[in-house]
């Protein structure tokens, strides 16, 4: 897979029993690879440049996962309505990503089924 995309790495280190794998940025991923419809974890991030917000709206979307994702701005509005335009099961303004017992946890598409935490989390046992 590496081979047919750009990847700006150093190399990979297996320490003992243990693997790790250096932080990793994929760019010029296609829709035919592999790692366009994955869902990356670990220090791997993929790095694409769109022409504007709705291409960026439309990348997004075109996932079979949706756990969670990030708008960076300085306009509430504009935050506000592209976070509400991606299908994810979390969204964050101006942070990567947060954690508290009120806020619920949960991803859709293949990201997941129903919620923890907070009184979703709940209402997923009853």
């Amino acid at each position: 897979m590496l081979d047919s995309i750009d990847a700006i790495f150093s190399d990979d280190v297996c320490l003992g029993d243990l693997a790790y794998f250096n932080p990793t940025i994929l760019t010029d991923v296609t829709p035919a690879m592999p790692s366009y419809d994955q869902e990356l974890f670990g220090p791997v991030a993929t790095v694409y440049v769109v022409k504007d917000e709705d291409e960026a709206i439309r990348l997004a979307n075109d996932s079979s996962y949706g756990l969670g994702g990030s708008v960076f701005t300085s306009d509430p509005k504009r935050a506000r309505a592209v976070a509400e335009s991606v299908d994810t099961g979390m969204m964050f303004v101006n942070q990567p990503t947060n954690s508290q017992a009120e806020l619920p946890f949960g991803g859709i598409k293949n990201s997941g089924y129903g919620r923890e935490l907070s009184k979703l989390g709940i209402m997923e046992s009853c």
